[in-house]
């Protein structure tokens, strides 16, 4: 048995940081600074990590990680006693959005279907300004082809490149990219971000990602599709909490008392 919360604990980049202070940091990043991948962490994700290499690399190599999903946050409270702001991918994106104007960013979207795209970059273009899109490709691509879209990317100039393709293809393609890609670029996967903005997909209502209901209304939205993702997903989470609560315990029990 080993706890997989512990060595993420003691990550210096994983971020106490609200999604202002993230974004601020993440467009105050130099234009001389290599590439700085921001990753967050829900439960899909530490479980994916378990079993992925890739994921597991681009955790463990990301400048800045935020807490993502409610179950991570109370996880590490209820662990470690130490409290983490949430700052999903999909917030801190759209936040982002409003602000790549005004400080004279563009963003390249690279992820989702033609027709999602299409209606992301007609949204972006009406909501914000069009001239903050530097880009844009669908993200149904060979591995054969990352080279030429990474060459699309650089030669685009943008500042931020957002990935809305799922886990663990987003992770592979970014291992592979970050020392490829133009110094200065802020590369960040959106999940599903790209269907949320275009307006295919809804969120849930703020309540529900309060108490980390999410998974449930992904299943009431797409049960056929969602119900044994998250049923796996949120039974293993449970356990390696319970794996990792029972160890920290048993530790302290064993500490030489003062």
């Amino acid at each position: 048995m080993k706890n997989i919360f512990q060595d993420l604990a003691e990550n210096p980049n994983l971020t106490t940081l609200s999604l202002e202070e993230t974004a601020d940091f993440l467009l105050s990043t130099p234009a001389e600074s290599p590439p700085v991948v921001r990753e967050d962490l829900n439960a899909f994700k530490i479980c994916l990590r378990e079993v992925n290499e890739d994921v597991r690399r681009a955790i463990e190599n990301a400048e800045l990680i935020n807490m993502d999903g409610m179950s991570m946050v109370f996880a590490y409270e209820i662990l470690y006693g130490k409290k983490f702001p949430r700052v999903t991918g999909c917030d801190l994106f759209i936040f982002l959005l409003s602000k790549l104007e005004k400080n004279n960013k563009t963003a390249y979207f690279l992820g989702a279907t033609q027709e999602t795209l299409d209606a992301l970059v007609k949204v972006v273009s009406l909501r914000y300004n069009k001239t903050i899109i530097a880009g844009a490709r669908n993200g149904y691509f060979k591995r054969s082809e990352w080279e030429d879209i990474i060459d699309s990317v650089n030669r685009s100039g943008a500042d931020f490149l957002f990935v809305g393709t799922p886990s663990p293809q987003k992770e592979e393609f970014l291992n592979f990219a970050k020392s490829k890609l133009m110094n200065g670029m802020v590369l960040m996967g959106v999940g599903g971000s790209f269907d949320v903005v275009a307006g295919k997909v809804q969120r849930a209502p703020f309540w529900m990602q309060r108490w980390s209901l999410e998974w449930l209304y992904r299943i009431l939205q797409e049960p056929r599709r969602m119900w044994k993702r998250y049923l796996v997903t949120n039974t293993r989470f449970l356990l390696f909490l319970l794996v990792a609560k029972y160890l920290l315990l048993c530790r302290r029990r064993k500490a030489p008392r003062a």
